[in-house]
């Protein structure tokens, strides 16, 4: 498995709106670059490009929602580092077999589909307490 650059950082938040008054004079932006909501994560998000780095600030749109949880356990900051690889399901599949544990979703599915990729994340009892994504940029056609 090769990785090919950090692909994002998400920062968990309560408020969005607040969030992003806060940070974008600092990151330079007006807005979002890409800001959208993913129902089956239970998250909105607004994510903004820093160079080929994405920097996501994410509210919970749930009380149950892994950000709420995640919220409530450690207070706001940094959630998630995701780590671009080029197939999400083969670098799952290396990493099991050196005993990484994964977090699958409510399915039981460690592999997620986003958009035209997939992404996994990898349990953080076994990276120091960070939980730590791998995502592809897109679904390989053999997949």
């Amino acid at each position: 498995m090769k990785i090919n650059k950090i692909d994002h950082i998400c920062i968990a938040v309560r408020d969005l709106d607040a969030a992003r008054k806060v940070w974008e004079p600092l990151l330079g932006k007006s807005g979002p670059d890409d800001a959208y909501i993913d129902e089956r994560e239970k998250i909105n998000v607004a994510r903004y490009w820093i160079g080929e780095v994405g920097f996501e600030l994410m509210e919970s749109t749930t009380p149950d929602g892994d950000v709420a949880r995640y919220i409530e356990k450690n207070g706001e900051g940094v959630m998630v580092i995701s780590l671009n690889v080029d197939n999400t399901r083969e670098a799952v599949d290396e990493l099991m077999a050196k005993d990484y544990p994964f977090i699958p979703d409510s399915r039981g599915e460690v592999a997620r589909p986003f958009r035209d990729c997939e992404f996994a994340f990898i349990h953080p009892r076994k990276l120091n307490g960070v939980l730590t994504e791998l995502i592809n940029d897109k679904v390989n056609e053999t997949t």
